[in-house]
């Protein structure tokens, strides 16, 4: 084929492995919901980690400061005379 002939395939849409754009702007919209939904699968059991984590975290550092506040405080006896 010549130059000529290529130009006027692809000019009048005959080929069919020609690839447009709003081919691959479908595609991408695809790929793109696809993993939004996955992507909102995920992020809704993290956030649920993530505060179970925090929740024992702040929780071990009470225990672990009363225990130490217990362990350093003075006991202080009145007795009466």
């Amino acid at each position: 084929m010549t130059e000529s002939g290529k130009s006027s395939a692809a000019a009048s849409g005959s080929d069919p492995h020609r690839i447009t754009p709003s081919d691959i702007s479908e595609r991408v919209r695809q790929i793109i919901g696809g993993a939004g939904d996955a992507a909102e699968q995920v992020s809704s059991a993290a956030v649920a980690v993530a505060a179970a984590v925090g929740t024992g975290l702040v929780l071990a550092a009470f225990l672990f400061g009363r225990r130490r506040g217990r362990r350093r405080s003075t006991l202080v006896e009145i007795v009466r005379v």
